[in-house]
């Protein structure tokens, strides 16, 4: 089967873009898989498929799957490159656009400087919901929340990393960091997405604190390794440096794809996330039948 595609990035963040608006393809888990290989297929971080609306109020359906062929909760970066896609397609002829994701329902608003705003909804603490097992664990209170001192067998012995947990309609840990060009985020990263702690993995963010209003920051993100940019991932980092009281109310995050502005007031608030998104360009892939 050959289906058209669009290769978008946002940040450094790289999609393939499908169009299901009429018609379902019916991919399986290998076949996107195959669209993600960067030597045997069109290379991606995620696979975003856009399709029609779910219902009043909606404009459509905002799927989302991960490298590793597995459907995931929410991409804010792709979510940018989204609003880019129905618009540059004729799909929609909006500037802000609502859509539903597997667990939550999105606004997405393109702004003055062509950047694009996306409201990312209220950040998530519950331990069961991100979801967190804190058995055997003991939290740390700093600021007016709380750090996991989580253990973790590396290659050198057994090293223990502080974590805040919260989800952004996925699941997020974020240590804080002197350096996060020297931080092991490639060793760190996939034990602390594959811990006990975490039944459904989680996306591990190695953040360093420039003032109370920049970051930067590295995400290993959950069945993707680390990507240039993750955009829940900086959601999740500025709202764990707010409530950590390291930050303020506004940050520009520096990613290795580029720099995203993340801004929340505190509370049951939304978090809002500003950043690029950019078609790179279009094309057909020859896929196999077998899903």
């Amino acid at each position: 089967m050959r289906i058209p595609f669009t290769k978008m990035q946002g940040a450094g963040n790289d999609f393939v873009v499908l169009d299901e608006t009429r018609a379902s393809l019916g991919l399986g888990p290998a076949q996107y898989r195959m669209l993600a290989d960067r030597h045997f297929g069109v290379g991606a971080d995620q696979i975003l498929t856009v399709r029609p609306s779910p219902g009043p109020g909606i404009d459509f359906e905002y799927v989302i799957h991960n490298a590793d062929g597995g459907q995931v909760e929410h991409c804010g970066n792709g979510a940018r490159c989204f609003l880019v896609h129905v618009r540059n397609r004729g799909l929609t002829d909006k500037d802000t656009v609502t859509v539903k994701t597997m667990n939550r329902i999105l606004t997405l608003r393109r702004s003055a400087d062509d950047r694009v705003t996306v409201d990312m909804g209220a950040p998530v603490f519950a331990l069961d919901a991100i979801p967190f097992d804190r058995a055997g664990l003991q939290a740390r209170t700093r600021g007016d929340w709380q750090q996991w001192p989580v253990p973790l067998d590396t290659a050198d012995g057994r090293q223990t990393v502080e974590l805040a947990v919260l989800s952004m309609g996925n699941p997020h840990a974020v240590c804080v960091v002197d350096n996060v060009e020297t931080a092991d985020v490639k060793g760190l990263g996939p034990l602390i997405e594959g811990h006990a702690a975490f039944p459904q993995r989680v996306n591990a963010g190695f953040m360093q604190i420039v003032s109370r209003s920049e970051i930067r920051l590295r995400v290993f993100e959950r069945g993707a390794g680390e990507t240039l940019s993750c955009g829940t991932g900086a959601c999740a980092a500025v709202v764990a440096g707010i409530r950590l009281g390291l930050l303020d109310a506004q940050v520009d995050v520096q990613t290795h794809g580029g720099r995203l502005t993340i801004a929340w007031a505190g509370g049951d608030s939304a978090v809002m996330m500003t950043g690029p998104a950019h078609t790179v360009f279009e094309g057909e892939i020859a896929l196999p039948e077998t899903a």
